[in-house]
Formats: C-alpha cells, structure tokens, sequence
C-alpha cells in the first residue's frame, strides 16, 4: 500500500510550498479513500511517493487515469495568498491503494528532486 503524490514541477514552487501542497494533496486523497484501505496503509508505514511531471495536461492525464482504474485522488487547486495565482493547479494525490494499482499510473514518472 502507498500513496503518491505528483507535483508540477514547470511551476518552480519554493520547497515550503511544494511541502504544503504536498500535504493538502495527501490529506485530500486520503479523505476519500475507504477506511479499511487506511487501515492496511496505516499498519504498513504510510509509504508515500513524490514524483513530478513538467505540465497541467501531464498532470491532468494522470488524474484521469486515477479516476478511470478508481483511485482515490484529489486535485490540489491553491488560493493565491502566496506565490502562486489563484486557482492554480499545484499537485495530484493519489491512494492510499495496493502498489500494483498505482504503479499502472505512475512508474514512469520521476521522483521529485
């Protein structure tokens, strides 16, 4: 069980903010997900994964995979009080899920640097 969460990387977010859309992206995935799936995530370590695309539609697509294999996922759209316009699309959180499941999505992305 993991989750990831895919950050977009073209934005050249501070790494305070990459770290605190990366939590609202965690946060919001895992609210959706079914409480036995946290459960086994939870007993298991809470693996987390941070990877990166360079694009909205990169990003968007992989959404959209999620969503089709029924991932849970949230979209992180920010306010605007910090660097960023508002209603910029920042990250992606996808799971708590089985590796297998996420793995589909994800294993060609790179890791966050």
């Amino acid at each position: 069980m993991k989750q990831v969460i895919v950050v977009r990387r073209e934005l050249k977010m501070s790494k305070g903010k990459t770290a605190a859309q990366c939590c609202h992206a965690c946060l919001g995935a895992y609210e959706k997900t079914n409480p036995e799936k946290i459960k086994e995530w939870k007993n298991g370590g809470q693996a987390k994964v941070i990877t990166r695309v360079d694009t909205l539609e990169e990003l968007l697509k992989v959404q959209e995979q999620a969503k089709i294999n029924k991932l849970p996922n949230y979209l992180v759209v920010d306010q605007g009080k910090t660097e960023l316009p508002p209603s910029t699309v920042t990250c992606l959180g996808i799971g708590p899920d089985k590796d297998e499941k996420i793995d589909k999505l994800t294993k060609s992305l790179k890791l966050l640097s």
